[in-house]
Formats: structure tokens, C-alpha cells, sequence
């Protein structure tokens, strides 16, 4: 099936808003859609791997520690280990002189947009110090045109469920705004969508909406982040959804989209979380795989697979 086409996921797509249905490993469902997601990798791909240890990228904040959204699963608080764009620019510290490649990111207007128009100068002075992927959230026609020749990679999230967008992101817009802005970003720069599995409090809702979406606008990559309960956040308490159902997720689109790229980024939770969902990952077909768990990397080499070790950014 070819990604232009619309994708009905094996065993039917839940609708948005249906809360996810763990997969039991012992009734061999979930054994059975592994065997057939590593029966499409086997054959579409060779028996390599990727492991990213993204130390050589700095992660880059153009608003500091603000945000207007205070969107319930961050609430700001990645933005804190960011550097600010004067270091950057500067190399004044180890982590910025020993960099080769930048995240640009930020925290978000109230629009869903990160403000990096203003320091479009100062961003192409960046670049001659090396690759640059963006976090840009929301964009028209004119911001997207203005990445073109600056921006190696944009790593868009996109979300597929309005109540989603409304209560977690607290963003009056909806699934079309995101359809919207990620057709303005591939008309200029290469983008790759990231699907982040159990936004909703830990619940799938959306997700599969989501990686239907990326395939009807012919995007080849994806990748795939989990909720971190994070403290401090108003998801703190939450759950992250079930590795079975996560990994699921990743096999199911292995095999209705046989030909893309597939990689697990390296927001998910650490820990014996990060043990049970790693090996299984390489097993439902990724091709790249961030911060790899030592189970992951025992699997992949049970699997047959070469690993490459990369050190900069996923998408780059």
C-alpha cells in the first residue's frame, strides 16, 4: 500500500476518542503482529539498526523558560535543560563548543506557534556552525517558506484528536490546523512527523488518526515519543500507556506503511519501562532507535541486525 493512500490499520483503526485496548502478550495477539511487522522489515529493509546517542546536538531555546500554553504534559519544564540562543551562537560553554548540530526549539505563542521568526538572522548565523532541526508547532504558508535552505530537518508534531488539542494543549484549534501546517512545512523543508503515544493522560487517543494523517500526505518518516509523567506537570500522577499498546502501534505501522522510515525518539519513560519497550520496538521493525535500553541492543544483535551508532539528532 503506498503512503499516499489512505491506511486502514490490521483490525480496524480505533476512532479518535476510544480509550486503547491493551494487548496481552500470552493470547498471542500482540506475538503475531510482531511476526508479521518484522516479516515486513526483513523484507523491505536491510538487517541494520540505528542507535542514536544524540550528544553532539544542543537543544536550543528561543523563549528561555517561557510558554504561553502550559500544555499539561510539559508545562514547560523541558525548556528549562535548553541553552539559550547566545550560547549557541557563542560556543561560550562545553556542551555549545563541542556541538555539530542544533535542536531549535521553544515554548509556544498562544497560537501553537514557536516564535522563531524574530530571530531569523541570528539562525542563519547558526547555521554555519552546523545542521539545524526545529521544533516550529503551528505555521502558515509564509513561516514555513521562511525555513526553506535554513532548516536540515523539521520535526513536527502532530496530534490527531481535537479533544486532545483543547484540553491537554489547551489550544483552541483543531486536527485540520495541524493537517494545515504540516502541508505548508513539506512544501518547503523536509519534515518529520513525531506522534507522541499516550498525550491524553497515558490514554491512546488520536494516535492512530495521526500516523493515518502523515500517510495521506505522503510523509515517509515518523517517529514516535511516549508520555513522560513528568513532575511539576498536571499529568505528574499519570500513567504511561502500556509498552504492549505502544509497541502495537509501532507494528501496526510497520506493516500498513511497509516502505517508511521508523524510528522511537528519545522522549519515553526510562527505567524498566524503557527495558520491556525497547527490545519489542526492534522487533515491531524500527530502523532507528534513541538512547537504546541494553535489552535492545541484546535483541537487535539476536535479531541479525549491524548496529550504527550516530551521535546527533534522530531526524538528522
Amino acid at each position: 500500500m503506498g503512503l499516499g493512500q489512505r491506511v486502514i490499520l490490521p483490525g480496524g483503526a480505533r476512532p479518535a476518542g476510544a480509550p486503547s485496548e491493551s494487548l496481552c502478550p500470552a493470547c498471542g495477539e500482540l506475538a503475531a503482529l510482531l511476526e508479521a511487522a518484522w516479516r515486513v522489515r526483513a523484507e523491505r529493509f536491510p538487517p541494520e539498526i540505528r542507535f542514536v546517542r544524540p550528544e553532539a546536538t544542543l537543544s536550543v531555546s528561543l523563549t528561555g523558560t517561557g510558554c504561553r500554553l502550559g500544555c499539561a504534559h510539559c508545562g514547560g519544564h523541558y525548556l528549562r535543560r535548553m541553552a539559550p540562543l547566545s550560547e549557541a551562537l557563542e560556543g561560550s560553554s562545553p556542551r555549545s563548543a563541542a556541538a555539530t548540530s542544533f535542536l531549535v526549539s521553544g515554548g509556544c505563542l498562544e497560537s501553537g506557534a514557536v516564535p522563531f521568526g524574530p530571530a531569523l538572522p541570528e539562525l542563519r548565523r547558526l547555521k554555519s556552525r552546523g545542521r539545524l532541526n526545529f521544533h516550529v508547532g503551528l505555521v502558515g504558508e509564509a513561516g514555513a517558506r521562511s525555513l526553506e535552505g535554513l532548516a536540515d530537518a523539521v520535526s513536527f508534531d502532530l496530534v490527531g484528536d481535537d479533544s486532545t488539542i483543547r484540553e491537554v494543549l489547551g489550544l483552541d484549534r483543531t486536527v485540520s490546523d495541524y493537517r494545515d501546517s504540516l502541508r505548508a512545512l513539506r512544501r518547503h523543508v523536509r519534515v518529520v512527523p513525531h506522534i507522541l503515544v499516550g498525550l491524553h493522560g497515558g490514554v491512546l487517543r488520536g494516535e492512530r488518526a495521526a500516523v493515518e494523517l502523515a500517510a495521506s500526505e505522503g510523509c515517509e518518516e515518523l517517529v514516535f515519543i511516549v508520555l513522560i509523567p513528568t513532575p511539576g506537570t498536571r499529568f505528574e500522577a499519570c500513567r504511561p500507556p502500556a509498552a504492549e499498546d505502544v509497541v502495537s502501534l509501532i507494528a501496526e505501522t510497520r506493516v500498513a506503511l511497509p516502505s517508511a522510515a521508523l524510528g522511537l525518539g528519545c522522549m519515553r519513560p526510562g527505567g524498566t519501562y524503557r527495558s520491556k519497550l525497547d527490545p519489542l520496538a526492534v522487533r515491531a521493525g524500527v530502523q532507528t532507535l534513541v538512547q537504546p535500553s541494553p535489552q535492545a541492543i541484546r535483541e537487535a544483535g539476536a535479531l541479525g541486525l549491524a548496529p550504527a551508532w550516530s551521535r546527533e539528532c534522530c531526524v538528522l
